[in-house]
């Protein structure tokens, strides 16, 4: 045929091979895409191609997800929680915006954000260590309070000792004695953000935004039960499976585990 043609055979096998090559490559950038709660956006789904050996431009990963239909979640709308009281305590800001941390659970930050569950708020608390951006605590619940919190830290994994620093925002229900006689028996020491200045807690705040986005947007909370078992399964995906680029487009677990051989 392509004697016929009068084109050379290696003309036939070159667009033979790239048809197939186009294919696989859309192939896997949907299946990355859906895997990954809709939230990768080009950048995060190059490395992963990476990883699968193919080297593709973030350009034409744009131009396949536009003509699969592909949109990510961060093209929705965030939208501002209301004030609430502020906590008017003296504590320092002991944290100071020094966000990379080289020690495991030297800081821990949090903060709180809400969620809609059937007709009625409920609210979501997470503790993020710094050292690798993995949530090590997490809990929901239908009040906005000091209990809230307390949860969260009895679903740390390990010794609470362990952690060295706890920071938020001034939000009144960091300011509470439960926490306070937490925070002492396991001998925490206590970090605030400047009044009104959202960047002292700026991970926190970004986490947030992820979780809204890649998470809380999605779904349909049927119960209150139905959001812990949720929240449960995200945190598992988000530590072991979600890369992030501030820890050179690995999870944080995988950061950790990087981290501790190259002290070894």
């Amino acid at each position: 045929m392509c004697e016929v043609l009068q084109i050379a055979r290696s003309t036939f096998y070159y667009e033979a091979k790239e048809r197939d090559h186009e294919e696989a490559v859309t192939t896997a950038i949907v299946e990355i895409f859906h895997t990954n709660r809709k939230a990768y956006g080009t950048r995060k789904i190059k490395v992963k191609l990476k990883e699968q050996g193919f080297i593709v431009s973030r350009r034409r990963i744009g131009r396949t997800m536009k003509e699969e239909g592909l949109v990510s979640t961060y093209t929705i709308a965030q939208y501002k929680p209301h004030k609430t009281a502020c906590n008017e305590a003296t504590t320092a800001n002991v944290l100071k915006r020094e966000f990379d941390q080289t020690e495991a659970k030297r800081f821990v930050v949090s903060d709180l954000t809400y969620v809609r569950v059937q007709h009625k708020w409920h609210y979501v608390c997470v503790l993020i260590d710094l050292f690798n951006r993995e949530i090590i605590g997490q809990s929901a619940g239908p009040h906005k309070d000091a209990a809230l919190i307390s949860r969260a830290f009895a679903s740390v994994e390990g010794n609470l000792s362990d952690i060295q620093w706890f920071h938020t925002d001034r939000g009144s229900e960091f300011k509470n004695r439960l926490i306070d006689e937490t925070l002492t028996t396991f001998q925490i020491g206590r970090s605030l953000s400047m009044k009104g200045c959202p960047y002292d807690n700026a991970v926190a705040e970004a986490t947030y935004k992820v979780m809204k986005t890649e998470f809380v947007n999605q779904m349909n909370f049927q119960s209150l039960h139905h959001l812990e078992l949720e929240l449960y399964d995200y945190v598992n995906w988000f530590n072991k499976h979600r890369i992030h680029g501030t820890l050179g487009y690995m999870t944080p677990i995988q950061y950790k585990a990087a981290s501790l051989k190259k002290v070894v």
